[in-house]
């Protein structure tokens, strides 16, 4: 398997058509463990390296009264970059703000002074000087984007920050949060990243026609809807995808599922590749997140990267799992 790579969005940065999560650093995954499959993914040629400052909280803590670990998961990251330092210039490495990092009225959201301190915690976390990407967790309805790229600017003038993404936001978030950079003079997002999978493609509508209007790459996370594009009725351990999303989706959605498998099998594919492959077959796409609990199925992951779907394919794929029917408005008016 030999690795490909694409643009982040219209910036010069090159980045691996697979992108490495790493939410389950931590409370699903020992650090010895995510250490090996951050091996494992360098080995493979995934050079994006995707987490958030709030990533390691385990809700376990919070049912034993302990408060939850944020920032374990940048810490993990970190010590697997202190190893070996030259790690660092071989990976892209992004982290997010947004999420309530304290019990502080401004431990949450965009304010300049959250932005601020947040990045130097999330850079002291991930011992670096720098951070690739730095991402907005989520919009923050409450900041002006005049406050917000203040911010962002002045972490780029000091060098601990380079390009800089959005993630959650809606195409008319990201389209002012644009056009304010451009009258700033700012250079504006490169990145947007969004739930997106078979079973979830709302993006379809404006985030991504938006997204590759402006030049903005795009990042689907969950892109196996949480577990049930997997092969979650043919594994035998299946506790992580009965839980949540996946949950609620295997009750009203079996039957389809059961068709998706038994497609998969025709392909002679697993059903976590095919469901990757078919991201990568979506125009605007840059790189799906895997996020990989083990070293098995990272591996299984990769495999996407050799997958050619053809039109029969796409459409069957497409008669499975309805798109909101194309962009706005020709999706919903004439």
């Amino acid at each position: 398997m030999t690795m490909r790579y694409t643009s982040l969005g219209r910036s010069g940065l090159k980045v691996g058509r697979l992108a490495l999560g790493t939410m389950n650093f931590g409370p699903l995954t020992g650090e010895a463990d995510s250490h090996r499959i951050l091996d494992a993914a360098m080995d493979s040629g995934i050079n994006l390296v995707d987490t958030a400052d709030v990533y390691g909280a385990d809700a376990n803590r919070q049912v034993y009264g302990l408060e939850p670990e944020k920032g374990r998961t940048e810490e993990i990251i970190g010590t697997w970059l202190t190893k070996t330092p030259s790690r660092r210039d071989q990976i892209v490495l992004t982290t997010k703000v947004y999420g309530a990092m304290g019990p502080g009225v401004n431990d949450i959201r965009l304010s300049a002074r959250r932005i601020r301190r947040a990045c130097e915690e999330s850079l002291r976390r991930l011992g670096t000087d720098h951070l690739d990407v730095y991402m907005l967790h989520h919009v923050d309805r409450s900041t002006p984007w005049e406050e917000i790229w203040g911010a962002l600017s002045l972490l780029r003038q000091q060098g601990k920050v380079l390009y800089f993404g959005t993630s959650n936001h809606a195409a008319w978030h990201i389209t002012r949060g644009q056009a304010t950079a451009e009258r700033l003079g700012e250079f504006g997002f490169v990145v947007e990243q969004s739930i997106y999978s078979l079973m979830q493609r709302t993006v379809e509508l404006e985030v991504l026609p938006a997204c590759r209007d402006m030049g903005i790459g795009f990042l689907p996370y969950s892109p196996l809807h949480g577990g049930l594009l997997s092969g979650i009725l043919r594994k035998h351990e299946v506790e992580r995808g009965r839980a949540g999303r996946a949950a609620t989706a295997l009750r009203s959605d079996r039957e389809r599922v059961e068709r998706y498998e038994k497609v998969c099998d025709d392909l002679g594919e697993s059903p976590s590749a095919v469901g990757l492959a078919w991201l990568l077959h979506q125009p605007g796409v840059t790189a799906p997140i895997v996020g990989a609990r083990t070293a098995e199925q990272l591996a299984t992951a990769l495999r996407a990267l050799e997958i050619e779907l053809d039109e029969e394919r796409m459409a069957l794929f497409d008669d499975l799992f309805p798109g909101p029917g194309g962009p706005a408005p020709e999706a919903y008016a004439w």
